[in-house]
């Protein structure tokens, strides 16, 4: 599914009763750019502000890597917002199946790996968050694709934001062999110190900084940490346009990994 600059400028009138999801769909209005198929040689990403500033603006290297495949090592996740009972934006994660065999029982955004029959990265996170959770594609627009972020298992992974409008009209319907459980967080609270801690961790002998956040809902008590952690705090901090409240004294691994995978 093609990110479209025209899906964009009807979004504001689907949502007209939300003028914080008007306001939302206003800054990422951007002209269609040239990362929508997964073999473009230089991915570009363009975040504006509401007030018409660029805010984010970064060229993102080739995907050619002397260690690394990453035409078969791309996958991408969805941040799907919608506006909760206070009118806070809010996002939606997964709780992993215990059945799989990597990062059983982890938080995680709706996602997964790149198929070739993918149209782009957007249509990747849509596809999955269907297959995952039942979230139908023809009920999120989507707003933006971000910088991409690298794993531990080394994917190259692309956050997909997305806005659900009418969240009541979204019925969950779990794959239970990938999904336990589904909840919701409102995004702001990867941008507060509140139930956020952090770990000094190594990577191919980098030390960098680990973010973990503590999470207690009617569903349980959830911990949402690495890869997922690192990209709501990014996205958070775009969408606020302000920096976390707490500070680290030691590089994300996203730092580290760009450094040493150059």
């Amino acid at each position: 599914m093609a990110y479209l600059a025209s899906q964009l400028c009807q979004l504001g009138e689907e949502i007209s009763g939300s003028q914080l999801f008007q306001r939302l769909a206003q800054q990422f209005q951007l002209p269609r750019l040239k990362n929508d198929k997964v073999d473009q040689k230089d991915q570009y990403c363009s975040i504006r502000s509401d007030f018409g500033s660029v805010v984010k603006s970064v060229a993102v290297k080739n995907d050619r890597s002397p260690c690394v495949n990453w035409t078969e090592r791309r996958a991408a996740v969805l941040i799907c917002l919608f506006e909760g009972e206070e009118g806070e934006l809010r996002v939606i994660l997964t709780k992993r199946s215990m059945k799989l065999s990597s990062y059983p029982g982890d938080v995680a955004l709706p996602g997964g790996k790149f198929e070739k029959g993918d149209a782009d990265d957007s249509a990747t996170a849509l596809r999955e968050a269907m297959e995952e959770i039942g979230l139908e594609p023809n009920l999120v627009r989507v707003a933006a694709t971000l910088e991409p972020f690298i794993s531990q298992h080394l994917h190259k992974v692309v956050p997909v934001v997305g806005l659900l409008a009418r969240k009541g009209n979204f019925r969950p319907s779990l794959n239970t062999d990938e999904v336990d459980n589904i909840f919701d967080v409102p995004l702001e609270m990867f941008l507060k110190e509140d139930n956020h801690r952090c770990e000094a961790k190594e990577w191919m002998g980098r030390k960098y900084i680990l973010h973990l956040f503590d999470f207690q809902c009617e569903k349980g008590c959830f911990l949402i940490w690495g890869l997922t952690a690192s990209i709501l705090i990014r996205v958070a901090s775009i969408i606020y346009q302000r920096s976390p409240c707490f500070e680290a004294h030691l590089p994300d691994f996203q730092t580290i990994a760009n450094l040493l995978l150059e």
